[in-house]
């Protein structure tokens, strides 16, 4: 029975919270901790918990029956808890973002090297059936090469949204839509298709004149298989619509899951070919469906590799590569030229201080918010199939 702690008592907790709920023979939630001690005791209530709420964690540090830590804080406190938390002897998993940059990345995943722990990142995506289904089908390249992937990471926030008085600044939050809303959608791309070569891109802030960061991106990528991609990640888009798309030799393949052939006619205008279709469908309808999706499936995975009855299949390296391929979006939309992978050590933007002295600042942050009483949360758009 693995005694579980969560640093941070926001919105998200309540997935984590949640997910080790799932598995009450497995683990057993014993600490809530938040700087804002009554956020702390309301989890603990609303959960009807067996837990101590604290607002400093270092008392979790130092209790030796603590094994697991789940960390749900703000982006730029990331890298210092959970390396505190690896030496101390603990599992870490760390909400996404991994962390405000590459150096930090490394220094975690040296701390889990150097402790023997485990050091997961969300990416709570990967969990789904869809998903999984999804990436088997190209693994397999059952509909062929892929030729081109797209990314629309569409989501919609009202002006006050960055209020809060850790959003809305390179410094706290670390970035604006690309590194905190398309995350996981860029997770998707770089698991499912590997890192590009080069990336190419442009950001701006369009509707948030009380935030530093951008509010919209476009990216386009080379693969070195030589398919393009493109990445679009939005706050300002109305419906909140996310897929992924990848246009294969023989088919489309998205999720939300949708398939689509086409076959040449004769003078090179297409039909439809249902066949391919029918044959492709059959293929994902005959994987196996995903017991535990989201955040509880990522959880029942780092207590499994924590007993060694798994292997992890969200690691620091895995958590890096993604923040690598958001930081080359930045590093192009800041400078206007092509950013070839990978970043080496020596960039400036491998650094959190060189990326924030290098990025444009769209507006003056004007209002700090402490907190906001409505903890609602959306981590799926439209993508639920």
């Amino acid at each position: 029975m693995k005694k579980v702690a969560i640093i941070g008592a926001g919105a998200i907790s309540t997935r984590h919270i949640e997910g080790y709920l799932a598995f009450p023979e497995a683990c057993k939630i014993a600490a809530i901790v938040d700087i804002y001690l009554d956020k702390a005791e309301e989890r603990v209530r609303a959960y009807q918990l067996d837990a101590v709420a604290s607002n400093d964690y270092k008392s979790i540090l130092a209790d030796p029956s603590i094994d697991v830590v789940s960390i749900c804080t703000p982006p730029s406190t990331h890298a210092q808890l959970a390396i505190d938390c690896l030496m101390a002897g603990k599992h870490v998993l760390v909400e996404k973002p991994m962390a405000a940059s590459l150096e930090e990345c490394d220094a975690m995943i040296l701390a889990a090297e150097k402790s023997g722990k485990v050091l997961s990142v969300v990416a709570q995506n990967r969990f789904q059936t869809s998903w999984m289904r999804l990436k088997e089908l190209l693994q397999k390249k059952v509909a062929g090469e892929v030729l081109h992937a797209q990314v629309d990471s569409f989501w919609w926030r009202g002006h006050s949204y960055y209020d809060l008085w850790w959003r809305g600044t390179w410094e706290k939050e670390g970035g604006g839509c690309t590194l905190n809303h398309a995350v996981h959608h860029i997770d998707a791309l770089q698991w499912m298709m590997g890192l590009p070569t080069e990336v190419s891109a442009v950001m701006s802030n369009v509707a948030h004149d009380n935030a530093e960061v951008e509010d919209i991106s476009m990216a386009l990528l080379r693969f070195e298989s030589g398919a393009i991609g493109q990445i679009t990640s939005s706050v300002v888009h109305h419906g909140q619509q996310q897929q992924l798309a990848f246009q294969c030799e023989k088919a489309k393949l998205a999720t939300p899951w949708d398939v689509y052939a086409s076959v040449s006619k004769e003078n090179g205008f297409p039909e439809r070919d249902k066949q391919t279709e029918a044959e492709i469908q059959s293929y994902y309808d005959s994987l196996p469906e995903t017991v535990h999706e989201g955040h509880a499936g990522q959880i029942e995975n780092v207590l499994s590799a924590i007993e060694g009855n798994e292997t992890l299949l969200v690691d620091g390296e895995e958590g890096r590569k993604t923040l690598e391929l958001i930081v080359a979006i930045y590093k192009s939309a800041s400078t206007g030229q092509t950013v070839r992978l990978p970043i080496a050590n020596t960039d400036a933007f491998y650094r959190k201080d060189g990326l924030i002295a290098s990025v444009p600042r769209f507006y003056q942050k004007t209002a700090s918010v402490e907190r906001f009483e409505d903890n609602e949360i959306t981590t799926r758009g439209n993508d639920r199939s």
